[in-house]
């Protein structure tokens, strides 16, 4: 059985990852490719667990260190569970988000050692990467006006701006390091033309 692809996709607050995952599926369902759709931190019932714990606006205080913790046990379960078995059996699988984000959000965003977050990665991973990124980027203030309309901001969602700004640096730093894995997707245009931004990606990756 041939291993299939694994695809994620990455971005900040209010940048419409929600929309457009549902729309890669569908691109690759009809290139009738086996899809895997799941997302971080969560995609088990015991990850589902930790993403509550992590998300909780009213909960006990968490420290940056439990959190980056956290991420990588839910990360470890997902992956042993949930994304090797479906790569293993030929599926591609889609992430709605991964290791970028907490190099983004607990690296950028908590100032969290990036020596730290890889050694996590390589010891919960091992070889493990995603095949390809997309990486959904606008404006802090378009990004966090959108999210706004949602319901009831999660802890990291409550953060300030400051915080964010560190995020979406991080998350342009790696593509900038990783231009041929993470492709950055303009968030801030109309909706026909992400996905048309999306779909040329996507061709180009299937090409490949």
């Amino acid at each position: 059985m041939k291993r299939g692809k694994f695809i994620t996709l990455e971005g900040g607050e209010g940048v419409g990852k929600t929309t457009n995952l549902t729309f890669i599926k569908d691109y690759l369902q009809q290139q009738n490719i086996t899809v895997t759709v799941t997302r971080e931190p969560g995609g088990t019932a015991l990850a589902e667990k930790i993403r509550h714990l992590v998300l909780d606006i009213d909960g006990e205080s968490i420290s940056d260190t439990t959190e980056l913790l956290l991420m990588f046990a839910a990360r470890a379960q997902h992956i042993q569970h949930v994304i090797e078995p479906a790569l293993a059996r030929g599926d591609w699988v889609l992430c709605d988000r991964f290791t970028d984000a907490t190099y983004a959000y607990q690296g950028g965003g908590r100032k969290v050692s990036i020596a730290t977050i890889a050694l996590l990665e390589q010891l919960v991973q091992g070889d493990l990467r995603p095949d390809l990124t997309l990486l959904l980027d606008a404006p802090i203030e378009i990004g966090m006006e959108r999210a706004q309309k949602r319901a009831a901001f999660d802890r990291f969602e409550a953060e300030k701006i400051s915080f964010f700004t560190g995020v979406r640096d991080m998350y342009l730093s790696r593509a900038a390091e990783q231009p041929n894995r993470i492709k950055v997707i303009q968030a801030n245009q109309p909706l026909a033309d992400v996905q048309k931004d999306i779909l040329a990606v996507m061709q180009a990756f299937m090409i490949c």
